[in-house]
C-alpha cells in the first residue's frame, strides 16, 4: 500500500511542477503580449494624431481649389 501511496504522491508532485512551469511560461507570454499592446497603442495614437494634423492642414479641399490654368 505504501508504494502505491508514494507513487501517487510523486505523481502529484510531478503534476504540480509541470503546472507551475506552465504557469510561469504563460505569465511571461502574457507580459510580453501586454508590452506589445502598449507599444501598438502608442503607435496607433501617433498615426491618428498625424492623420488629424493632415486633415486640418492648409490644403484646401478639391471643391474649394481654383482650377489650374488651361493652355
Amino acid at each position: 500500500m505504501k508504494e502505491n501511496s508514494q507513487e501517487t504522491e510523486e505523481d502529484k508532485e510531478a503534476r504540480l511542477a509541470y503546472l507551475e512551469y506552465n504557469l510561469e511560461r504563460l505569465s511571461q507570454e502574457l507580459y510580453a503580449q501586454s508590452q506589445l499592446i502598449k507599444k501598438q497603442q502608442i503607435q496607433l495614437k501617433y498615426l491618428a494624431d498625424k492623420l488629424k494634423a493632415y486633415e486640418t492642414s492648409n490644403v484646401a479641399p478639391r471643391s474649394e481649389e481654383t482650377p489650374p490654368p488651361h493652355y
